[in-house]
Order: C-alpha cells, then sequence, then structure tokens
C-alpha cells in the first residue's frame, strides 16, 4: 500500500513538473516582434500592437521614445520601424544602415500641427495670429518630427512679418524633441504656448488645451512604417503592418488623434 502512495505520490508531483515546464516552455517559445519608433505614434502603436497580438496570440514589444534610447537595440532585432514624419524615416535609416531600404516605408496616417494652450486658455488663444501678439511665449520643437515646423507654419503665406513675429515670442533654446518639450511644460508655467501636433494633447489631455490650427496655417506630416530585412522575412510581421492599414487599425490611430485616409 505505501509503496502505491509513493508511487502515485512521485507520479503526481512529476506531472506538475510536466505541466509548469510545458507551460513555461510555451511563453518562451511565444513568438515576438519587436516595433521601434518615437513617442508621438506610441500611444496609438501601442494599442495597435496590443490587439494585434491579442488577435494573433503573438507578443507585440513596442519601444518607443528618443531615439537613443531604442537604436542600439533595433539595429539587433527590429521587426518594423515607424515614424513620426518623413525626415524622421530618413533619419533613422541613417541611424540603422542595412536594417531597412528606405524605399520600403509606408506612410499610415496624417495630423495636424495645433496649437496648445495652459487650461482654461488664460491668454485667450483662438488662432494662429493671436500666437503672434507681443508678450505671448511660445515653445516649438526644433527636432525629431518636428524639424522645420514653426517655420513652416509662420511662412505659410509668404510673408515675412509673420515668421519674424513668431520668432520674437519663441521660446530659446528650443526643445529638441517633444519628450523634452513636455517635461519643460510642465516646469515653465510661463510659457504660454505649445507648437505641436495635436496627438500630445489627445494624449495629455490634463496638461493642455487644445486650439485647432487655422488655415491658412494648418499643415500635416505622417506616420510612416517599413518592415525591416528581418521583419520581412516574417509572416506575423507582414501581418501586422497590413493589421496597422485595415480598418480596426484606422479606428485605433483615429482614436488617439490621426486622420483616417
Amino acid at each position: 500500500m505505501r509503496i502505491v502512495q509513493r508511487f502515485s505520490s512521485a507520479f503526481a508531483i512529476g506531472l506538475t513538473t510536466a505541466v509548469f515546464a510545458f507551460a513555461s516552455f510555451n511563453v518562451q517559445a511565444q513568438e515576438v516582434l519587436h516595433v521601434y519608433g518615437p513617442g508621438g505614434p506610441a500611444p496609438a502603436m501601442k494599442e495597435a500592437a496590443q490587439a494585434f497580438g491579442s488577435a494573433n496570440k503573438i507578443t507585440v514589444e513596442v519601444a518607443a521614445g528618443p531615439t537613443p534610447q531604442w537604436v542600439d537595440k533595433a539595429k539587433t532585432d527590429a521587426d518594423v520601424v515607424f515614424s513620426g514624419a518623413e525626415n524622421m524615416m530618413s533619419d533613422f535609416a541613417k541611424a540603422l544602415p542595412g536594417v531597412f531600404d528606405l524605399k520600403n516605408a509606408e506612410p499610415l496616417y496624417l495630423r495636424p500641427v495645433a496649437i496648445l494652450v495652459r487650461p482654461g486658455n488664460p491668454k485667450r488663444i483662438t488662432g494662429f495670429r493671436d500666437v503672434l501678439k507681443p508678450g505671448i511665449k511660445v515653445m516649438a520643437v526644433a527636432g525629431a518630427g518636428q524639424t522645420g515646423l514653426w517655420e513652416d507654419v509662420a511662412g505659410r503665406t509668404g510673408d515675412i512679418a509673420l515668421v519674424r513675429a513668431f520668432r520674437k515670442n519663441l521660446v530659446f533654446p528650443e526643445a529638441p524633441n517633444s519628450a523634452e518639450a513636455r517635461k519643460r511644460w510642465t516646469e515653465q508655467p510661463d510659457i504660454d504656448v505649445w507648437l505641436i501636433w495635436n496627438i500630445w494633447q489627445v494624449a495629455n489631455p490634463e496638461l493642455a488645451q487644445l486650439v485647432e490650427m487655422d488655415e491658412p496655417f494648418r499643415i500635416y506630416r505622417d506616420t510612416g512604417v517599413v518592415l525591416t530585412h528581418r521583419g520581412a522575412e516574417r509572416a506575423q510581421a507582414k501581418a501586422f503592418v497590413a493589421f496597422l492599414q485595415s480598418p480596426q487599425g484606422q479606428s485605433i490611430f483615429a482614436k488617439w488623434g490621426w486622420n483616417k485616409p
């Protein structure tokens, strides 16, 4: 009887160990896609990654933020790279030499530039010309997906006086990226206006109020996506890019402020 009990106990322990080992193997064996890009499109990209991953029983890891935070790792395992502007995608191609072919990048969605103001809009900003009034302190970003943005907006009509007026109100030095701009906006309450893409207010509604950019000053830039050479060999990576362009992907990006095609 004791022999049978010992055998049963040993069998139960062995079975339990096998179950845990199998479960552990399944977790380890689950396919993982690695996706890299900037912080602006990240909220939409992460939600899309979660939706695609859940539906396809795959892990889609999205690393986003300033390029130096992820570029070294991306050189070895990136399957998909996304950007926040065409110039940014070109910069990624330079930072990741041989990782992907720039001509294969695909624009996905556009978003407009916007005027962000303090909650309650204390300076009563209603459009771009209000931003040019004397005494208004404006923050802009000089790098990443906003390189040249404020000059594009201020110079839209071909009137150099508007460029001069905007520059007089500009806070220097300009922020190098959107993450640093967000930090300055939080730490420097004397800044009245933040010129940036609308999506940043959608992602941070408690920090700022959005004033839509009026015509003819409104401009757009896109988020694009590209399969790396590694990703082009993986069916799930190609399926993820297709998902981003699907109706469900469009709805996710629209939720975060991106225009549908």
